[in-house]
């Protein structure tokens, strides 16, 4: 017979203590709600917090300006806290259930290729409340994967949406299939604004991420099954505001002509510039594409390709295009960043805020995504702002590295020659017909954060990065073959 010290009992009485105090943060999303929701006060439930993370050896839970956002970790356990909770709740209170709760799985103006269609939607029935937590529990369980679309996003939202201490994040699977529903056109309106709206206002977790990119991967039919087509993935998603020319694109040339295999893939909203990269890749000789078979073609002939969302995923784009009708950005617009649809080795995009830089990091390790390079002083497109200290968050076999790089600084103001518009001058930055060396900065860094991206060994820094983006810029009118290309790049 096991004999159970006092002190493990002690123990044991604790631990029960630290598995109340979870269950709370994870309901209430904050130390001081967990903290009235249990009588306690503050500073004792952020001991207690740190105890939690010791335990489990993970930081649990990340400040975010919304709240505490729980890690993956975190969220594992929370189907498993709360049913301890309810159970204990129960039980004190002399509460009996009469079944187990199951768990709840200017000259830019060109059209572009694929016009933003009409989002798919078909109407569906109106979802009902339930005043008891347990009740509404029971109730969502009984749905299962054999239920109809409508119904399984209705389970959903209500799971999502319940309220403070009777709602959760979705699961991983849970966001595969509401996402897969939406994309498939069988979501009614209503619903689809409920689900995305809620999810964007409490705050996207890293789970709910790699489930939405994994229904978009299987939507368009991603590569990741049939082998590596790229190099680098470089995901293009620029608000119509954004007025600037796309300096990147002459940078994801250069990395091309290093010897490495590119993808850019992207949307430039809706108006008159929705086609601008369409254009603007046109003019630069990169291939635009309307499939993954012509991406993939593209690729091996030409080192470099251009694949509008439209073109593979309309109804992604469709997605994109309700920012003007909710004027706020949804969880589509943190996914397309990790879709990588000819499943490169790296990916490479900009995410300024620094909690979005750790749930791109969370969701790419539960998507098995090795290597992923973002620069945290642009959003939307990786393209480099020289002129101000830079952080480059990095994913690297799975571990988290950060490099700053220092501001450069800046050459005197130089405004637009006349005679040049806008995308005149563009061409002529590259062509040599016009020399800008703050526009040469920014494009010769954005090629060097690419290489940095792409040589995972870890004996390649910054400044060697851009020594060879300057080489390359240097020989970029040889002929192909031979400007210097990296030892051993993939053909």
């Amino acid at each position: 017979m096991e004999v159970v010290t006092a002190q493990q009992k002690q123990d044991r009485l604790g631990q029960l203590r630290l598995l109340a105090v979870l269950d709370a943060l994870l309901r209430e999303g904050s130390v001081a709600g967990a903290a009235a929701s249990l009588g306690l006060q503050s500073p004792a439930v952020s001991r207690m917090l740190s105890q939690l993370r010791a335990l489990y050896d993970d930081p649990l839970f990340i400040r975010t300006g919304k709240g505490l956002l729980p890690t993956p970790v975190a969220e594992g356990l929370r189907a498993r806290v709360r049913a301890i909770a309810a159970e204990m709740d129960d039980l004190i209170h002399r509460r009996t259930q009469s079944a187990p709760i199951g768990a709840v799985s200017d000259d830019w103006k060109n059209p572009p290729l694929v016009a933003t269609l009409p989002l798919s939607v078909q109407r569906d029935e109106l979802l009902q409340g339930e005043p008891s937590p347990l009740d509404i529990a029971r109730k969502l369980a009984k749905i299962g994967h054999n239920a109809d679309g409508g119904k399984r996003l209705a389970k959903y939202i209500a799971t999502t949406a319940a309220g403070t201490g009777r709602s959760r994040p979705l699961t991983m699977d849970e966001a595969t299939d509401a996402l897969g529903i939406i994309l498939s056109g069988d979501a009614d309106p209503i619903q689809l604004g409920a689900l995305l709206s809620v999810i964007q206002y409490r705050g996207v977790t890293a789970a709910e991420v790699a489930g939405f990119v994994k229904a978009a991967q299987m939507h368009i039919q991603a590569d990741a099954a049939i082998g590596r087509h790229a190099d680098l993935d470089w995901p293009v998603y620029v608000s119509p505001k954004v007025r600037t020319p796309p300096w990147f694109l002459h940078a994801a040339r250069l990395v091309a002509a290093g010897g490495y295999r590119v993808l850019l893939h992207g949307h430039h909203g809706q108006g008159e510039e929705a086609g601008k990269f369409e254009l603007a890749a046109g003019l630069a000789g990169i291939p635009v594409c309307a499939s993954l078979a012509q991406a993939r073609e593209a690729i091996r002939d030409h080192s470099i390709a251009y694949l509008p969302i439209g073109t593979v995923a309309p109804q992604i784009q469709s997605l994109l295009g309700l920012y003007p009708l909710l004027e706020m950005r949804l969880p589509i617009n943190t996914l397309v960043h990790l879709i990588n649809p000819l499943a490169a080795r790296v990916t490479l995009t900009g995410v300024a805020q620094p909690s979005q830089r750790e749930l791109h990091r969370d969701a790419a390790r539960l998507l098995d995504a090795q290597d992923i390079a973002m620069l945290g002083n642009t959003r939307d497109v990786a393209e480099f702002t020289p002129f101000r200290a830079t952080t480059i968050s990095q994913l690297v076999a799975g571990e988290a590295i950060d490099t700053i790089v220092p501001s450069q600084p800046p050459p005197a103001t130089q405004s637009l020659p006349k005679g040049y518009s806008s995308r005149q001058y563009w061409q002529a930055i590259w062509s040599g017909a016009a020399r800008d060396p703050s526009v040469e900065a920014i494009i010769l860094s954005t090629a060097a954060a690419a290489l940095l991206a792409l040589e995972t060994s870890g004996a390649l820094t910054f400044a060697m990065a851009y020594a060879r983006a300057e080489t390359l810029w240097a020989t970029r009118f040889e002929p192909a073959g031979t400007a210097p290309r990296r030892q051993g790049a993939m053909s």
